[in-house]
Parts: structure tokens; sequence; C-alpha cells
């Protein structure tokens, strides 16, 4: 295989960062793999590389540029930075790269969750950040993967197209016109409010987990979370929070599509309702359960997609009952107020703006 050249940096070391590493540096792309805390990427630097298998079954080695624990090694020479992180953490790790940014560098949220990329420009901001990256989030993740040992991941499915955008949304064909050299799967989505209001994630992973809170306790997530977690009764909660997350898209002028819309665009997943789309689905087949509450798909998930799409909600007069009662159990599962610590309206910078400022804003990056 040819030799490419966009220099690429992948932050976060987790499921998704060690088999994106590594699926682009099997492809002879040069990858920065940079991680925090680096007794948790030793083995990789070590190794020099990440063992992965792919969905075909192939095992191949990613065999890397770099990998570092120096944010500012990390992000010296790269050209696209691919932030695979929790989005929790999408804040903090702003702040963290603030000083270190370049105009034009492109940096995408993989995936942004409800908000991301407008938060991630406010922490910018709070980081003393003096340059003008383009910061971009993905609608989801590329990828359904697992990290399989310290140095090895594995790519369950890939999916078919994926929608980006960039705040502003005036950089967003050029953001994507990089983005495509390394996935051409990325096609340019109208704004980021597309792009967070079509956060699955917000339906598929948190109340799944609450739902089934009893049987991952008990079993430490011994079962398939997709295939066996989700019964004609769960199905139907998640329909229920769909059609929130749609009614509060259509109160900012959004035409969000539907899960089952989604899971036939990025998976050619069908069914005659949520339920039998999801087990049409190859790519969710083998995926075990969290093996603990303590996971992402809780402390990510509720605070960053269901409390921005239900205080969204608010802001533009839309209720979301079932939203808010996922948010509810959260709180009292995790001991926290998921409210609180959330991305709020003001968090993303949009608090008080009406629909028509709103669109100005994430359209141009002015109030």
């Amino acid at each position: 295989m040819a030799p490419q050249t966009l220099r690429i940096t992948v932050i976060g070391a987790g499921h998704g960062g060690k088999a994106m590493a590594a699926e682009l540096a099997s492809r002879d792309f040069p990858v920065t793999l940079y991680n925090r805390t680096f007794a948790n990427i030793e083995v990789i630097a070590t190794r020099g590389g990440i063992e992965l298998m792919t969905e075909d079954g192939r095992e191949v080695f990613g065999a890397l540029r770099k990998v570092t624990s120096d944010i500012g090694e990390a992000l010296e020479e790269a050209q696209l930075v691919m932030v695979v992180l929790p989005a929790s953490a999408h804040w903090d790790t702003a702040i963290k790269a603030a000083p270190y940014v370049k105009n034009d560098q492109i940096i995408l949220l993989n995936p942004g969750r409800t908000g991301g990329a407008l938060e991630f420009a406010e922490g910018l901001r709070a980081g003393g950040c003096t340059t003008h990256p383009i910061v971009c989030e993905a609608e989801t993740f590329i990828f359904a993967s697992r990290s399989m040992g310290p140095a090895e991941a594995r790519i369950f499915r890939t999916k078919y197209s994926l929608p980006a955008a960039a705040f502003p949304t005036t950089r967003t064909e050029e953001a994507v016109a990089v983005i495509r050299q390394a996935y051409p799967q990325f096609f340019a989505a109208k704004n980021v409010l597309y792009t967070s209001l079509n956060n699955m994630g917000a339906i598929f992973h948190p109340s799944l987990m609450l739902l089934n809170t009893g049987w991952i306790e008990a079993t430490l997530g011994d079962f398939e979370f997709y295939m066996d977690g989700v019964t004609s009764s769960t199905a139907r909660v998640l329909e229920t929070l769909d059609r929130e997350r749609v009614t509060v898209g259509s109160a900012i002028g959004i035409r969000a599509q539907t899960a089952q819309e989604w899971l036939y665009r990025a998976y050619s997943a069908e069914g005659a309702n949520l339920f039998e789309a999801m087990h049409a689905n190859p790519g969710y087949g083998g995926i075990k359960a969290p093996n603990r509450m303590n996971h992402r798909y809780i402390f990510e998930d509720v605070p960053c997609s269901l409390v921005p799409i239900a205080l969204i909600g608010r802001q533009y007069g839309v209720e979301t009952p079932t939203i808010n009662t996922m948010v509810h159990l959260a709180n009292i599962i995790q001991g926290t107020d998921y409210w609180h610590k959330g991305r709020t309206t003001e968090k993303l910078g949009i608090k008080g703006l009406s629909v028509s400022e709103l669109h100005h804003y994430v359209d141009t990056g002015e109030k």
C-alpha cells in the first residue's frame, strides 16, 4: 500500500481510540497516539503499535509513528486531530490543548454527542486559545469496536456513511474534504445542530443500561447488550425517548432522523419497529453488556446527551418527560446531579438565544 501523507493524531486510547489508531496506521497513515496517562499506553509504546482484528477476521498490526502523554508533542505536527474520548472529557481536553492548537488544524470529536463542538470551542476559549482551529463533530463513532487487551483492539463493524459538521458551518466543507482522505464514509452535515440532535448514543446507550441494571449487576454484563438487552418492552421505551429527541429537533428547525432511519443508513438494518431493526443489525451481534454501572454509557451519555437534549427542549418549549426520567434514575444510581454537571445551554454558549439567533451562531460563530 502506498504511504499516506495526512498526519493524524488520535487523542484517547480506549476502545475507540485504539481501534482507530490501529486501523489508520495499518493503512500507512502516520499516526500519533496520545493518552494523558502514559501507563495506559506503555505497552503500545513498547511494541510500537497495536494489534487489530478487523471486521472480516483479519489480524493486522498498526505501527504508530509516535505514542505520547505530552499533549503539545501530540499536536505539534498534526493536520487532523481525532478526539476519541468520552464526551465528558471534552471540556478538560480542550483546556489542556488550548495553548498548542494551530490555525486551520482540524479537530474532529468522534463523536460530539450533543453540543460537543460548541462546548469544545468554549473550552478552547476558556483555556486561552489564541489560534483558530476548525472544531468539528461526528454524529457517531465510525466503528463498533472494543479493546481486547493493552495493545489489542477489534472492529466489529464499520458504518457505511457518517455525517460531520464544523463550528462554524462555514468551515464544514473544507474540514470534511480533509477528513475524507482518512475516511471516505464521512459527508457534510448541514450544521452541528443536526449532528447533535441526531445523537443515537443518547437513545441506545444510557437507557438500555438503566433498564437492564439488575441484569448487569447480577451477571457483570455477561449477556449481549443489544441482542439480549433490547426486548420488545425496552425497545418501546427507546422509541418514546426517540420521539422526544426528534420533537426537540423540530422545535429548533431540524428534521432529525428517527432511530430506525439511522439504523438503515448506518448499517442497512431494517424492521417493522425499532426492536426488529436493532435485532437485524449484524454489527450489534457479539457485543457484551458493560460489566458495571459506573460506565461511560452513563457518565458520558447522560450529562453529554440526555441532559443537553432535555435542556435545549426546555429552552424552546418542548417537554421531555421520558428523558427526564432517565436522567433522574441515573442521578439516583450514580449518586450525583447530572443536571448540574452536564452540558447546560450556558456551557454550550447558547443560553437565551432565539431559534434564528441559534442558527446564526452555529453557522457563523458570531452572536
